[in-house]
């Protein structure tokens, strides 16, 4: 893939100098209609034998044609589905398609996942909703914010890649026919030809004139016309990953690399004291000692050193020749215990901000039963196997990255920022990413790279993070405390429901470090799985206590479904026992008008059929990122040892783009979030994170890994998340099964008997 760089000028920034000039401005723009996502800033030249059709699509003289993508590929697998959304409009077989890295334009941000993050109930349709949706979408087009997350590449992308496909297509056949002086309309298309009767015309032999018509009115295709979209596709990125050619972040070798080893302060918000540098300097390879402390944007405040040298390994034998001394700061009391208290006694006092609240939950009639429950989930590590790196290069005032990225624009603005540059003068080559799952969206490595870079007189050197650094210098998924408590009937049926949680805020953080906003109102991902909750109560109200603190927080796979799913749908199982029904039967009685749900859950449960002897089934039944995923878990116990040995899976994502990818993405999801609900946990102590490597932050192992069951429940709704939603529902549905099992309830993960 090409290098990707910000085309045009930078942004011009106004300063409104009044409150009513303001409104009138924000008013008149509003009415406007939102930019294009076709046309880029500065158009593609005509090189090398290719034309621009439109942004997203060139193609060459053969008639190959090449892709614009704009989103990371972390083995996801967006490779491959985004070029079958253009391939399947374009009518051209998928081999024939190239993917070049999309340069930094407006028309690759990523609208879908900033719509999605609004605190909007799913089912709220009313106009405030429909205007808050309309107005970000329309706000995300101008900021054009190029990320991959939120389970948002093939949503975002259903709609302009799918237009820029069937418009080349139109602008191909319109230059067809007037070679033919036919109507376009007598015109069809197959495999990459334009056709009428006997006569042929490949689009290489079409592009340059059809670079100078217009598609007029696009049409796209009716599902039912689909060749390729809803079939399995083979993974376009497995051969060079199973042959080794596939580059990932430490695969780069620019010409006299150099490689740096990076010690930060163990304590949180701790500060260097003091360091040999002359002592390093004098070991083996030894180039450069740099303390990169504070190194601009998104660090979190960390101090660190590094030591450059001609290897890797030199560079990590200097550092523990020569440890650095470091001052623990104003977090040595901080603790995994304090922080728990804190947000308990932050439920105990403060009402927090109500996210949904529907009827008089207080005081609903004809309850004769209230349950009550706590739960309680702990800080994660993100854990990637690929460990941080980022290459830099800083040189005649110009600034080249080599990053395995989640966010190429933000990269570009926090180096620019780091080297005193312009963002024009950045170029990014955005490698394969060996496990993204929200930490990649950080940009603390690039900051680092930079800052070392700048150091070693023009030389590239190659930032790499220990595990132990990885994992002691997350931005961790947060550690959150929840209350429930629910009002039964005689029946045994829900008459109220009441939940308040705390945590820290992701969002609020992300904001300061990485855009520098003040982090301020309501932040979705708290809350999330829980305020959005399909169950048909009458007498509602979820609210949420945020509670700022030292520890950095980030997004993790899934983010808040990834614990308000085990809180919701452990007190759903809780519900269920207490009002005497057996659990799928208690949700489909909650989902009368959720059918698309009812459906995922039946399919789950008839796929798991019946436990073997001495197992459990567990259920769970979760919607995030727009698909809803229902997980049966077959169980067993031994002594204290929890075992799953099958998980049936169903979802309902929509449009399933390409089925293959869906059940590798629900069988990683899983596996993911197994990995949490059995052994994850990052502990605190005298404000420093306790755990390492893999020894005591333990992930699934290959003879713990379940058999899994994968069933795509068929919809003709616009594709939605697959990449996170598989993961939320693991925990309880695993939960629930130890429950049936032993009559115990785990009310806090990771789960331990």
């Amino acid at each position: 893939m090409q290098p990707v760089g910000p085309k045009g000028k930078s942004r011009r920034r106004f300063i409104v100098g009044g409150l009513g000039a303001a409104g009138a401005l924000i008013v008149g723009w509003g009415v406007l209609p939102p930019r294009q996502r076709l046309t880029l800033a500065d158009p593609f030249a005509v090189t090398d034998g290719t034309v621009a059709l439109n942004g997203w699509i060139r193609i060459a003289d053969d008639g190959i044609v090449t892709v614009a993508m704009p989103r990371s590929e972390m083995g996801q697998g967006v490779h491959t589905a985004l070029p079958m959304l253009v391939a399947e409009e374009l009518d051209v077989p998928l081999a024939m398609i190239r993917i070049e890295q999309a340069p930094v334009d407006r028309i690759f941000g990523n609208v879908a996942m900033l719509v999605d993050g609004l605190p909007l109930h799913p089912e709220d349709n009313g106009m405030l909703a429909r205007g808050a949706r309309w107005l970000t979408a329309k706000s995300a087009r101008e900021f054009g914010l190029m990320v991959t997350g939120g389970s948002s590449s093939v949503k975002d992308a259903w709609g302009p890649m799918r237009e820029a496909g069937a418009a080349a297509r139109a602008m191909l056949v319109a230059a067809a026919a007037r070679l033919w002086d036919i109507a376009p309309q007598a015109c069809v298309t197959d495999n990459g030809t334009v056709l009428h009767g006997d006569k042929r015309l490949g689009y290489g032999q079409l592009a340059r004139q059809a670079s100078a018509s217009e598609p007029g009115e696009i049409r796209l295709k009716d599902p039912k016309d689909f060749k390729l979209i809803g079939r399995s596709q083979p993974r376009r990125d497995t051969p060079a990953k199973v042959n080794g050619s596939a580059v990932f972040g430490l695969d780069v070798r620019p010409p006299g690399l150099l490689f740096a080893a990076v010690a930060m302060s163990p304590a949180i918000g701790g500060s260097l004291r003091r360091f040999d540098a002359d002592a390093a300097r004098s070991m083996p390879g030894v180039t450069h000692v740099v303390d990169f402390s504070g190194a601009a944007a998104g660090m979190a405040g960390v101090a660190g050193v590094a030591i450059v040298a001609k290897s890797y390994w030199q560079a990590r034998q200097a550092l523990a020749a020569v440890p650095p001394e470091w001052d623990n700061g104003p977090n040595a009391a901080l603790s995994t215990e304090s922080m728990f208290r804190e947000l308990a006694a932050k439920l105990d006092s403060e009402s927090g901000f109500t996210y949904y609240k529907t009827g008089n939950p207080d005081h609903p009639r004809g309850a004769v039963t209230t349950i009550e429950a706590e739960y309680a989930a702990p800080l994660l590590a993100h854990a990637a196997m690929e460990p941080i790196n980022c290459t830099a290069q800083v040189r005649g005032g110009k600034v080249r990255l080599w990053v395995s990225t989640q966010a190429p624009s933000i990269a570009i603005h926090a180096a620019a920022r780091v080297a005193g540059v312009k963002a024009e003068d950045v170029t990014l080559h955005v490698t394969y990413l060996g496990g993204g799952f929200g930490r990649r969206l950080e940009i603390d490595m690039v900051a680092q790279g930079v800052r070392i870079a700048m150091q070693t007189g023009g030389a590239p050197v190659q930032l790499i993070w220990s595990r132990e650094q990885d994992t002691a210098h997350d931005f961790y998924r947060p550690a959150a405390l929840a209350r429930f408590s629910a009002a039964l009937d005689k029946a045994g049926n829900i008459v109220a429901w009441r939940s308040k949680s705390a945590s820290g805020s992701i969002v609020h953080q992300v904001l300061r470090r990485s855009f520098g906003l003040p982090g301020l109102g309501p932040d979705k991902t708290t809350a999330e799985g829980e305020f959005d909750m399909p169950y048909e109560c009458a007498h509602q109200r979820i609210a949420h206590v945020i509670v700022p603190g030292s520890v950095p927080l980030g997004f993790w796979r899934s983010v808040g479904h990834s614990h308000n799913a085990f809180f919701q749908e452990s007190f759903i199982d809780e519900l269920a026992h207490a009002s005497g029904r057996e659990p799928v039967a208690f949700r489909r009685a909650l989902l009368k008008n959720h059918p698309r749900h009812v459906a995922v859950l039946d399919a789950a449960v008839a796929a798991a059929g019946k436990p073997a002897p001495g197992r459990a089934h567990g259920v769970a039944l979760h919607r995030s990122f727009g698909a809803i995923v229902a997980q049966v878990a077959e169980v067993s116990v031994a002594g204290k040892e929890i075992r799953v040995h099958k998980v049936a899976c169903a979802i309902d994502c929509g449009i399933a783009v390409n089925p293959g990818i869906i059940e590798q993405q629900m069988a990683s999801a899983i596996v993911f979030g197994l990995s949490a609900a059995l052994f994850g946990e990052v502990d605190i102590e005298g404000g420093k994170v306790r755990q390492r490597n893999f020894n005591d932050y333990q992930v699934l192992r290959m003879d713990q890994m379940p058999h899994i069951d994968t069933i795509i429940v068929p919809s003709a709704e616009p594709p939605q998340g697959v990449g996170e939603p598989g993961t939320p529902p693991i925990a309880p549905a695993v939960a629930n099964a130890v429950f049936a099992l032993t009559g115990k309830r785990l009310r806090s993960l990771p789960l331990r008997l």
